[in-house]
């Protein structure tokens, strides 16, 4: 069985953390481990990595590249690049295709699966593999439903028709309901979550789209990738799913989270003798049943309860156990009133190492950077700044017009504006630097490049990234 994992999703629910440019499926949030690595590392259990197909958007390639590094580098050789963000049906379509194109066979099953989610036992998971690939290998889209322990209002549900098992029919998808609806489905007891995982044989399940979504299929059968922003930005639950009569239902008994929200945060970590999850420097009195996370400042609270308490570096919020699926709505307000900390932390992560903004004011800004081992920026210039380089760790190799020159800690260089120039780091330890810029425009496009070798050349236009 071929195992797809789905990595390019832009979540906002889990914000200030999660935001566009470092999306939920990266956080590592009381462990060592992100979402997406945990999800691989559940799958390297029965599968070798080259059984695996990990999807993601051009603007994450290199974080999931860093990330799967970590646990075995002949991943990096299975990832799949979407031309431009689409959702679950055109991605999974894209998936197949690669399959196919890849000398793959349509007789192969296939599990999808999103990259940010925990279970707990898994072993229940795996034992329900081999009656999923029985059922895909007769015909059937597998969904894989989870028994809901609490009405949850976050979630999909799946209505069975007439629960058994080890598999059930699907009469009707529902969407996320009220909590008093949640409620009923719980007591009702025919309702399931909708886990979002999928199995099937490739050749019932392009059978089966050629048949209910007509739209996608005419791009499928064309030149995909070449016309993938032209396809309907639709789920493959709306896509496909919720109109196929070949439908199977697996029940699972385990404990699962999308970790959608702060609230389901708090349900999966390990709580203090007050029932407060505390991640960072904290110091609380008084404090009952609430989450409180920090970054590098003291958070300190007195006489709270039931509270969401959330610091990053540039970003706090603040609000109320129970609530915490409205912070989609305040992302939302935030990008509408174009804040920049909807979608952008103070470190941005490249595909050479990563920036982060410590100081900007009018006409300049100042940035540490950090550039991996044996990495190197672009060849480029800028009309409006000059910088101003400081090494403090590791060894850099320098490119300023004509000059080639290999500086180390506590030496500098000056890089005047319109100058063509590059930094490299040739050694074998982490090159960190403090860099100045001082301009009448010190904006990340004011950034033109003439070589790259992650790729990023385009015309010499300027683009934003640096």
């Amino acid at each position: 069985m071929r195992v797809v994992i789905l990595a390019g999703g832009r979540g906002t629910r889990l914000w200030p953390i999660s935001r566009g440019s470092f999306p939920k499926q990266f956080l590592k949030i009381g462990d060592n481990d992100s979402f997406l690595q945990k999800t691989v590392k559940r799958f390297l259990r029965q599968y070798p990595p080259s059984q695996f197909l990990i999807v993601t958007n051009r603007d994450y390639l290199h974080l999931v590249k860093t990330q799967l590094a970590q646990i075995d580098p002949k991943l990096e050789e299975q990832i799949l690049i979407e031309p431009c963000s689409r959702n679950t049906g055109p991605a999974i379509l894209l998936a197949v295709k690669a399959i196919l194109e890849a000398g793959g066979s349509s007789e192969e099953s296939v599990l999808i699966s999103s990259s940010d989610y925990v279970m707990s036992p898994e072993e229940v998971f795996f034992e329900s593999l081999d009656l999923a690939k029985t059922l895909t290998l007769q015909g059937k889209l597998v969904i894989f439903g989870i028994t809901p322990n609490k009405p949850e209002t976050g979630y999909g549900y799946i209505k069975v028709r007439e629960r058994q098992k080890p598999f059930s029919g699907v009469d009707r998808f529902v969407e996320k309901p009220s909590l008093e609806l949640a409620q009923q489905y719980v007591n009702a007891g025919d309702y399931l979550w909708n886990s979002g995982i999928l199995a099937f044989q490739i050749a019932h399940f392009l059978d089966e789209f050629k048949e209910q979504s007509p739209e996608l299929w005419q791009h499928y059968v064309g030149d995909l990738k070449k016309h993938f922003s032209d396809m309907p930005n639709v789920s493959i639950d709306y896509a496909l799913l919720e109109k196929s009569q070949k439908l199977a239902v697996i029940p699972l008994d385990l404990s699962w989270s999308d970790v959608g929200s702060w609230d389901s945060v708090f349900d999966i970590l390990e709580k203090d003798l007050n029932h407060n999850v505390k991640i960072g420097n904290v110091v609380d009195i008084d404090t009952k049943n609430s989450l409180i996370i920090g970054g590098k400042r003291l958070i300190s609270t007195v006489g709270l309860e039931d509270v969401v308490v959330i610091e990053t570096e540039d970003a706090v919020f603040l609000g109320k156990k129970g609530e915490s699926q409205k912070v989609k709505a305040l992302v939302e307000e935030l990008i509408k009133q174009g804040k920049k900390e909807s979608v952008e932390h103070l470190t941005i992560y490249r595909p050479w190492g990563s920036y982060t903004v410590l100081e900007e004011g009018a006409r300049y800004k100042v940035k540490r950077i950090v550039v991996e081992p044996m990495q190197t920026l672009s060849l480029q210039m800028h009309y409006h700044r000059s910088e101003h380089w400081i090494v403090v760790r590791g060894t850099a190799k320098v490119t300023i017009g004509e000059m080639e020159q290999v500086i180390h800690e506590n030496q500098s260089m000056y890089v005047p504006k319109s100058t063509l120039h590059r930094l490299q780091n040739p050694g074998k330890v982490l090159l960190e630097l403090i860099e100045v810029q001082v301009g009448e425009y010190v904006g990340e496009d004011d950034i033109v490049r003439f070589e790259d070798v992650y790729g990023r050349v385009e015309s010499n236009i300027a683009e934003v990234n640096q």
